[in-house]
């Protein structure tokens, strides 16, 4: 049963998948009061409660305390809805890079009780079009560098009525700016629900029509007062850093909401490549870092030539599975443990992990609290300790698609089915497999790519590698790595040999690629998870 609801516009409301396809929500240990907006929680609240003047972000040559976030959201926010009429619900879409101006606008939308839809920079006016239309968004905030897409999707839209520009360099030479520049501080927040839609997070990686996930001003905060509280327990001394973007769910919890709903800093890099990523880390001595195993192998190295990356207290790996070597590389230079997860758009955030006091190599760890998993078979029922099966999750947060028959494909008698195969041991641990579609069936064994993966990354040539299945006349499919070499090694046929009897002789012989390609570079999202779709010979 929904609560009350704040919102002028229905649209997310009416729009919400049928009630007997949601996911079954388990609550316990997360209550809000009915009316609940997150961004007030995330800013004026922190002030309320002292922490005006700790730092809240860091971004383009400057620190903003959490009093001047509060300020600023608020000037924002009087003028989204005193000269731009957003009213509650609308839809509105944020469009830049990762930094301090947009997470500025999002929570100044959040506070006008709009429903936002955070955009990657990279888009086109092609694919805005497509979440425009899904998402009937009517206004659009977007970074004046790059304007250029979003006014070409207007000029085209029958649903855009307004695109404005910010100044995502913070030097507030933008309309945006110049319309907040003289409102007051202090604005009344609208007092949506906790059950009014927050958020639209389109899923990354996505083909055909786009899905758009919604999820409640509550969720924001579930993500943070679980798996932030519990697995990393943030305190106000924390900066965090990392790379992925804020338009994912997976960036804007861990650059922005989790740092922000416990007094601690965030750094925002428009750039977060992984050098860029050691320079903040040694310059502002982050102490928690999201980002993807390729750019902590990178780090790796940069220790090894004298970096100083001792501040770092957490480093979490998540979007991509964590192999084995990289993990065990890092508890030898650090002493720490990489903290390994699992999430997902539709989950909004981490749900599984390894946790400081309970780590292991090639392990996923266990639940966070409030969550539930268990593995599956084809016919739902679950499969024995260490069997692999499907990933099936329920919890406090789950899936809910805008206006998408696909809500019953992820959802199956009350759990979300991720797309995952995982294995969980005796002990509770849970040990990711692969995608269910990234299972190689080679002359009728299963064969996961990430475990191929793993073996091939633990020879010293090395960098990077993917690993595919492709048709085989005899075999129906047969192991492909595609392999980017270190420096100092070079492909040949003897490189190749030797690989394939380095995997023969860390796992099971009927794995190895019998197929190795050497390349360069691997296709990567911006979130540095690897594409191995366009790997494949059919793509």
């Amino acid at each position: 049963m929904l609560g009350p609801s704040a919102h002028v516009d229905t649209f997310t409301r009416d729009n919400l998948p049928p009630e007997d396809t949601w996911p079954v929500f388990l609550l316990d240990g997360f209550s809000y009061p009915e009316r609940l907006n997150a961004a007030v929680e995330l800013t004026d609240r922190m002030v309320e409660k002292g922490f005006g003047d700790h730092t809240a972000l860091i971004g383009n040559g400057r620190r903003r305390t959490y009093k001047e976030l509060s300020d600023w959201t608020n000037r924002l926010a009087h003028a989204l809805t005193d000269d731009l009429g957003v009213k509650p619900g609308n839809r509105v879409l944020i469009r830049s890079a990762n930094n301090p101006a947009m997470v500025a606008c999002w929570l100044a939308a959040t506070k006008a009780g709009a429903v936002v839809v955070n955009t990657m920079p990279m888009l086109r006016a092609g694919e805005l079009s497509k979440v425009v239309d899904k998402a009937e968004v009517e206004f659009a905030l977007c970074d004046t560098r790059l304007m250029d897409e979003m006014e070409a999707c207007a000029r085209t839209s029958s649903f855009l009525k307004k695109v404005v520009g910010f100044d995502g360099t913070s030097n507030h030479e933008a309309e945006l700016d110049h319309l907040a520049l003289e409102k007051p501080v202090h604005y009344d927040a609208v007092p949506t629900g906790r059950d009014d839609v927050a958020l639209l997070g389109f899923t990354s990686g996505s083909t055909g029509t786009p899905k758009a996930t919604m999820h409640f001003h509550r969720d924001l905060l579930i993500i943070a007062d679980g798996y932030a509280k519990e697995v990393l327990g943030v305190t106000p001394d924390d900066v965090f850093v990392g790379s992925p973007p804020l338009a994912f769910t997976f960036g804007l919890g861990g650059l922005a909401v989790f740092p922000l709903r416990f007094g601690a800093a965030a750094t925002l890099l428009e750039n977060a490549s992984p050098p860029n990523m050691i320079d903040i880390i040694q310059k502002y001595k982050a102490t928690v870092c999201f980002t993807a195993p390729t750019a902590y192998r990178v780090m790796l190295q940069a220790m090894e030539e004298g970096a100083d990356l001792s501040s770092l207290r957490a480093a979490v790996s998540a979007g991509e599975t964590l192999p084995a070597p990289i993990y065990e590389a890092w508890m030898k230079k650090t002493g720490k443990p990489m903290l390994d997860g699992i999430g997902s758009t539709e989950m909004l955030h981490i749900f599984i992990s390894n946790r400081f006091e309970d780590h292991k190599p090639a392990c996923t760890g266990k639940p966070v609290t409030g969550y539930e998993v268990r593995i599956i078979g084809q016919d739902g029922k679950p499969v024995p300790a260490g069997e692999v099966g499907r990933l099936a999750v329920r919890g406090p947060t789950g899936c809910r698609y805008l206006a998408d028959d696909r809500q019953r494909q992820y959802v199956a008698d009350g759990w979300n089915i991720t797309g995952d195969s995982f294995s969980m041991s005796e002990d509770g641990h849970l040990h990711f497999a692969a995608r269910n579609d990234d299972m190689i069936i080679s002359a009728g064994y299963n064969i996961a790519g990430p475990e191929v993966e793993a073996a091939l990354l633990a020879h010293p040539a090395v960098q990077e590698c993917a690993v595919i299945g492709v048709p085989d006349e005899e075999r129906g499919a047969i192991v492909q790595a595609h392999v980017v070499l270190s420096e100092g090694a070079a492909p040949s046929d003897d490189m190749r040999k030797a690989l394939q009897n380095h995997v023969k002789a860390t796992i099971a012989p009927f794995k190895y690629p019998r197929s190795i390609v050497f390349t360069e570079t691997l296709p990567k999202t911006a979130t540095g998870k690897i594409q191995r779709f366009r790997l494949r010979p059919d793509h």
